[in-house]
């Protein structure tokens, strides 16, 4: 659907930016930090917990943005052409934007397979794959599974131990501080789950409707119950006939609270709240979507306070 869109404007970006890379090779020396560039914000985050001060970390995509969707820009092939390591979420998530980045930026590091590519997806729990043959009747189903499976703290913790054991291999020297830097960062998520968990108890079992399927490994985590979508299917602006049964769905169940993404209209989300006397929230699906959310930490932490906040006013 709008990859198809995107990968067309991006093929002639791509051939423009190719010779500008071509100019500007890669440094003879090795430099003392590992470059680490991930596709997503929450990679880049998980990423600095465990590398600290033996690597520079960047994302592509910004914290505001879908990622599904990143429009190129000729510094990001410039970066990758550094990169000693990329760290992908996997699962066609970045299909629309990211191949061919990896391709003209003519890093042999980072290419797939290379030892310098790390699929996040490997090390986490993955929900909603498809068991039938996966069409584009049925939107834009992703068909390894659902790849926002970041915004499960239990994921997040298997993704660093990925991130430790392949930044061990890449510099053994400093194994023993990637291993300091995961033993810390283990016992600081455990914490912090223990008091999200608590605050979420009360909640357990409430229904909500939201906007895209990104939020299928927090409901689960967290014991929400996601009834149904404003999206219609994937990717797949809501029709005015999806909308009106959408609001019969919620005045059936009761349900009061709409979860949307920061970068999706909520002209369509507001007007079902309005009709089922519901609120909409918005909540944020990657570090930095606000300018507060600075780390994999406060990510929770916001979107936790946003929704007791929606379902303490919708009781």
């Amino acid at each position: 659907m709008r990859n198809a869109n995107l990968c067309t404007r991006f093929i002639a970006l791509v051939a423009a930016l190719t010779l500008l890379c071509a100019t500007c090779p890669p440094p003879a020396h090795a430099e003392s930090k590992l470059k680490i560039m991930t596709a997503t914000t929450d990679l880049a985050a998980l990423a600095q917990e465990i590398g600290g001060d033996r690597v520079e970390v960047e994302s592509v995509a910004r914290g505001y943005q879908d990622p599904h969707f990143v429009e190129a820009k000729p510094s990001f092939l410039l970066k990758l052409r550094h990169a000693d390591l990329l760290i992908v979420v996997g699962l066609e998530l970045e299909i629309g934007w990211l191949p061919p980045l990896i391709t003209q930026s003519t890093n042999p590091k980072i290419q797939v397979g290379a030892p310098g590519y790390f699929d996040a997806s490997r090390y986490a729990k993955i929900l909603e794959i498809p068991t039938g043959v996966v069409t584009r009747a049925e939107g834009d189903v992703h068909p390894l599974g659902n790849p926002h499976y970041w915004l499960d703290p239990e994921n997040g913790l298997r993704i660093a131990k990925g991130v430790q054991n392949k930044l061990s291999e890449m510099r053994p020297n400093d194994a023993a501080y990637f291993a300091q830097r995961y033993d810390s960062f283990e016992q600081h998520i455990k914490d912090a789950d223990q008091k999200w968990l608590a605050e979420m108890k009360p909640y357990a079992g409430r229904k909500i409707v939201t906007y895209h399927r990104s939020w299928p490994n927090f409901a689960e985590h967290f014991h929400l119950d996601v009834i149904g979508y404003v999206e219609p299917r994937p990717g797949i602006p809501p029709s005015p006939q999806h909308t009106v049964e959408l609001i019969g769905l919620m005045k059936r169940d009761g349900v009061k609270v709409i979860a949307v993404e920061p970068y999706f209209d909520l002209k369509t989300p507001n007007a079902v709240a309005r009709d089922t006397s519901g609120q909409v929230v918005v909540l944020m699906p990657s570090v930095g979507g606000e300018k507060e959310i600075t780390d994999y930490f406060k990510l929770f932490d916001y979107d936790i306070a946003k929704l007791k906040q929606a379902f303490d006013a919708t009781k």
